[in-house]
């Protein structure tokens, strides 16, 4: 649904057509204003000497302005998305960067060359440039040459499959979110330097905010994410492998990142209530508390980094559940409904959670994904890097937790991050952590596989690393170092170039155009035969196109992270339950729905196994018995009545009573409702 928007906001601020423009507007010759146009007044009362070209240009600046804030009004109280209710689409959804580019698109002379759409998309193309070039410089940052960035850049094309879906769905948040990501990723890259001017040093905590809060502001998981990294952070303070005062700046900017973001989405709940707050809030209390962490012998230490971790966690989940009570929050509850059941602590009936556990793009990691990597060298370049840091960290860490003394561990410091720096430490981490997500859920894999592309390139153009393997095996010498650090890379590129260019020139030459007939036929039949004001009912998905290709109101669609919005999902999905044609009406109606759109490929999927058709997921919340053969659980039941999806299409009696099928193709059956019953 957000994506949806993103072309919504575009078209609505676009579509004023030049002559009425015209109208609205004055002309430097004229002493009469506008009636419609409260703005053009201020002409009658500006000084004779002022350039006509500048008062031109200040009233199409109002004009603008008056736009904008009616649009942004529109969107603060939106009433033609969601049926009998009046939503703010700014607090509910990450609509903000659509917001700046229909702003942008208005401003710039280019309506009469570019459609809003195209636009758009070329946008999202120019921030992928920009997230490239952020995976470039980070692994720049980390080895200190150029050819690094040059192989993480080429691993990241020759991967794409795995490493961004902006080829085939390009509006999404994810596209938008993960370049500012990776910016904020080089820039913690070069802040972890050690001897920073401080100069530099606010400069780069500066592109750290600034990054974070556009990471934020544009994907609905950044909570989840920054967790992530606050974990990261976590980890590296406790083990004293990066500056406890660096890692304190982080925690506050997300902090503040996120707070800003939750302002803007009108104090959204969902923010105010998210792990990362509590964890960041935690850690800091829990060190003002615990004092000389640092110190002592090994097991000293390790005895108290224990009870600093039990510590955070407690207090984390204290606060998290003290504030969620005060906000009455329930927004993200369906997340850990989902992440209970998939990690195995205790099966779930829930619909919400069985909804995302039976999506494939929410299940492990797929096998063929590592083969797909291995085919560009990238994986084995991978394990290979990563098998050597991770053993440099365990010495590092394990040093670094044997001091007695904090004089003796700062004092010896310096020979340790020679070994490891902060901000190789805080990659590796970042790596390890990403990694395992992806590979628990596999949407969350182009937030790693990009990573490894940087990892892997900075690992065969570092000299630290062949330093260390070449020391390893008796084989050191600095010639040896500055041969195998350039060879290699220039050896894997000249391979990449051999066995991907040609494919990937051939993909470029493609002319690819979207065919789905009925669906196109299905849109068109709403916009010739229904009212504007016409509420429709049926998938997330397909009301998704309704609302953008029709602007018709919806009972329901895919914005999942408001509870009730969710409930109502639910109760508009009782159409593929089986249910009585009453209580179907019934349910529609109190939603305000005029027509129901029917999917042949839902009611009769089999997409998915027994017992993840979404069908199925119904029949277990309604506590009815599966269909098909297989077993039931022994307290389901056998329902009172057929499948209303099947049922309908029968024309029976009972169900002509409550619903006209008004449209059907080979795809759709769309039915309206009696108002009377």
């Amino acid at each position: 649904m957000k994506m949806t928007y993103g072309f919504l906001i575009l078209r609505k601020w676009s579509e004023r057509s030049h002559s009425e423009q015209n109208v609205d507007c004055i002309t430097p010759t004229t002493s009469k204003c506008c009636r419609l146009r409260p703005s053009c007044k201020l002409y009658s009362s500006l000084n004779s000497s002022v350039s006509d070209f500048l008062v031109l240009l200040l009233v199409f600046l109002l004009i603008i302005l008056e736009k904008v804030f009616a649009g942004f009004h529109g969107l603060i109280y939106d009433n033609k998305t969601e049926s009998m209710r009046t939503i703010n689409l700014l607090q509910r959804m990450n609509i903000y960067q659509e917001v700046f580019l229909s702003i942008l698109y208005r401003v710039l002379p280019i309506q009469k060359y570019l459609e809003p759409v195209y636009f758009y998309i070329y946008t999202l193309f120019g921030l992928q440039a920009i997230y490239v070039t952020a995976l470039y410089i980070t692994s720049w940052l980390l080895s200190g040459t150029w050819l690094s960035g040059l192989l993480a850049a080429f691993w990241y094309v020759t991967n794409r499959i795995d490493t961004t879906r902006v080829e085939f769905t390009i509006p999404l948040r994810e596209n938008w979110a993960l370049p500012f990501f990776a910016i904020q990723i080089a820039a913690i890259t070069y802040f972890l330097r050690p001897n920073l001017q401080p100069l530099s040093e606010r400069l780069t905590l500066l592109a750290i905010f600034v990054s974070t809060f556009l990471f934020s502001l544009t994907w609905q998981f950044n909570q989840f994410m920054m967790l992530m990294q606050a974990l990261v952070l976590f980890t590296l303070d406790s083990l004293d492998m990066l500056p406890a005062a660096k890692a304190t700046w982080l925690y506050g900017i997300q902090m503040t990142g996120l707070l800003l973001v939750c302002i803007l989405q009108f104090f959204n709940s969902m923010i105010l209530g998210s792990l990362l707050i509590s964890f960041n809030l935690s850690v800091l209390i829990a060190r003002k508390l615990q004092k000389n962490l640092k110190t002592g012998s090994f097991l000293n230490r390790l005895g108290k980094l224990l009870l600093h971790l039990f510590a955070v966690l407690c207090l984390t989940l204290f606060l998290n559940n003290i504030i969620k009570k005060i906000l009455n929050l329930k927004s993200d509850e369906h997340i850990f409904k989902f992440l209970k059941a998939k990690f195995g602590f205790g099966a779930t009936r829930d619909f919400d959670a069985n909804l995302y556990l039976c999506e494939e793009a929410f299940g492990l990691l797929p096998f063929n994904t590592f083969g797909r990597l291995s085919d560009t060298l990238l994986f084995y370049a991978y394990i290979f890097v990563l098998s050597i840091t991770v053993m440099a960290a365990l010495a590092v860490a394990f040093h670094n937790l044997s001091d007695s003394a904090n004089q003796q561990s700062m004092g010896q410091m310096g020979k340790c991050t020679i070994i490891l720096k902060p901000e190789t430490a805080y990659n590796l981490i970042h790596t390890i952590l990403f990694g395992f997500l992806a590979l628990s859920t596999m949407r969350m894999k182009y937030l790693w596989t990009s990573h490894m592309c940087v990892f892997a390139s900075f690992g065969l153009c570092s000299p630290e690393i062949w330093e260390l393997l070449l020391k390893l095996i008796h084989l050191y010498n600095p010639k040896r170092i500055c041969i195998m650090r350039y060879s290699v890379p220039i050896l894997i590129l000249l391979y990449l170039c051999y066995k991907f260019w040609p494919g990937m020139m051939d993909e470029l030459s493609e002319l690819r155009e979207f065919y789905d007939p009925d669906t196109v036929e299905l849109m068109n039949w709403i916009n010739s035969n229904t009212p504007r004001k016409a509420v429709f009912a049926g998938s997330m998905q397909l009301l998704a196109g309704v609302k953008l290709c029709t602007g018709r109101t919806l009972t329901n669609h895919p914005h999942y992270e408001d509870n009730s919005l969710r409930e109502r999902t639910k109760a508009v999905y009782q159409i593929y339950a089986k249910r009585s044609p009453e209580d179907v009406h019934a349910l529609l109606r109190s939603f305000g729905a005029d027509y129901v759109i029917l999917e042949d490929s839902i009611c009769y999927e089999r997409r998915h196994q027994r017992g993840c058709r979404l069908r199925d997921l119904l029949d277990i919340a309604n506590g009815h018995m599966m269909d098909g053969p297989g077993e039931n659980d022994p307290d389901l039941k056998l329902a009172g009545h057929p499948r209303f999806c099947e049922e309908i299409k029968r024309n029976l009696p009972p169900y002509t009573a409550y619903f006209t099928r008004v449209f059907q193709n080979k795809t759709f059956h769309v039915y309206k409702l009696s108002r009377n019953k």
